[in-house]
């Protein structure tokens, strides 16, 4: 019998912490973990004790992974590391809902939302909205990300560690079998678009649904596209989690004003793409889509709109979420009166469609929707500046 020649695990870029020089093992998939740990000399079930510290329990030192040896509690921290985005600022909002400001690599900032259930509705349901990429390419007209550009895509580390970082919030104090302590719903639906990322996403997906880690359902996992048709395509073999896309007109010669990826991918293809996600081959897969619709005064929401849109999803099993614009510096759009998102709506309802407002959340801190980074840039100058004059003071 010829001997088995154990894999060597060779760091790529995106696990290799270059701060430690060590591979930062949050974020890799449990075969990447095995692979991993094989090449250490060291049985491969070792993978899923190890998700189970770092995400079930928040442990972050090898040397407190009570089930490990001695010899292999050492031999991990000389090589690896446990390490998630910084958390350069957070903030609070009157409303419950917090949102965290994370340095990652080169200096870059991303945000991330973590959005609490209302008093007496849905009670411990926490959604946690993250982030794909650093900035974003798509520069969707009402978007305040898009205004930002694009810098880079987002590590897995990077995508797991937003979620990571906010259930240790929740966390403290707390036992870790205490489930209802801990996000219950992620949406990626922060800054960039997540299909344009795509292998990171997914991977850190996997990790959300991966009952050594997370344990989420599929149905409390939803990725928000502004539809990269060929990627949905894609995702609709590789994972099994919800969909949204993020619509906003009912026609062509709009939505290329208010969604420019439209130019390149029109409303046939998107929809033709929507129905092949619903419509999976595998019967386990039981679908339907979210379509998000921002309402803008004077610019979207009339009737002969909603009478465009219905038209538009007729054969698509789909509910309707439409969100009231909120505004940021020097946006061109306002805010749709709630009778005309009223008026709206009703023309949606009474065509058979379950249509939803969603309610603002987070807007005092720049956290709702189309709100993310913003002003990062204006704050940070502003804090450097405070930190600044405290010193003079103290000199």
């Amino acid at each position: 019998m010829t001997a088995k020649i154990p894999v060597v695990y060779t760091p790529d870029t995106t696990t290799f912490d270059k701060k430690n020089q060590k591979t930062n093992l949050l974020g890799m998939s449990k075969d990447e973990l095995s692979q991993f740990f094989v090449g250490m000399g060291e049985k491969s079930f070792r993978a899923t004790q190890v998700m189970k510290w770092i995400y079930q329990f928040g442990v972050t030192d090898f040397f407190e992974m009570t089930n490990l040896s001695k010899a292999l509690q050492a031999k991990l921290d000389k090589v690896a590391c446990v390490v998630p985005p910084t958390v350069k600022f957070k903030q609070f909002s009157e409303d419950g809902t917090r949102k965290w400001v994370f340095e990652v690599a080169g200096g870059s900032l991303v945000e991330t939302v973590l959005i609490p259930a209302e008093d007496g509705k849905q009670f411990g349901r926490k959604t946690l909205c993250v982030s794909s990429q650093v900035g974003c390419a798509l520069d969707c007209s009402f978007c305040s990300t898009g205004k930002q550009g694009f810098e880079r895509d987002l590590t897995a580390s990077e995508i797991i560690g937003q979620l990571w970082v906010a259930n240790q919030s929740y966390m403290q104090g707390v036992a870790p079998t205490e489930r209802e302590n801990r996000v219950t719903n992620v949406v990626m639906m922060g800054m960039g678009e997540p299909l344009l990322n795509y292998d990171p996403v997914v991977a850190s997906m996997s990790l959300m649904l991966d009952d050594h880690a997370f344990g989420l359902s599929k149905r409390r996992v939803t990725l928000s596209t502004s539809g990269i048709v060929p990627k949905m395509y894609e995702l609709a073999k590789d994972i099994d989690v919800a969909l949204a896309i993020s619509l906003h007109a009912p026609n062509d010669e709009l939505r290329n004003e208010l969604v420019p990826i439209n130019k390149k991918y029109p409303l046939a293809e998107l929809i033709k793409a929507a129905k092949a996600y619903v419509y999976d081959e595998n019967p386990r897969h039981k679908k339907h889509v979210t379509i998000e619709y921002v309402m803008l005064h004077g610019v979207n929401d009339s009737d002969k709109h909603a009478h465009e849109l219905v038209a538009l999803l007729a054969d698509l099993p789909s509910k309707i979420n439409l969100i009231p614009f909120n505004p940021f510096a020097h946006a061109p759009y306002g805010r749709s009166s709630n009778n005309r998102i009223h008026a709206f709506s009703n023309i949606l309802n009474q065509a058979g469609f379950v249509c939803t407002v969603r309610q603002t959340r987070g807007d005092d801190i720049d956290a709702a929707c189309g709100q993310l980074v913003g002003q990062v840039a204006d704050r940070t100058r502003r804090a450097k500046k405070w930190q600044e004059s405290i010193e003079k003071r103290q000199a």
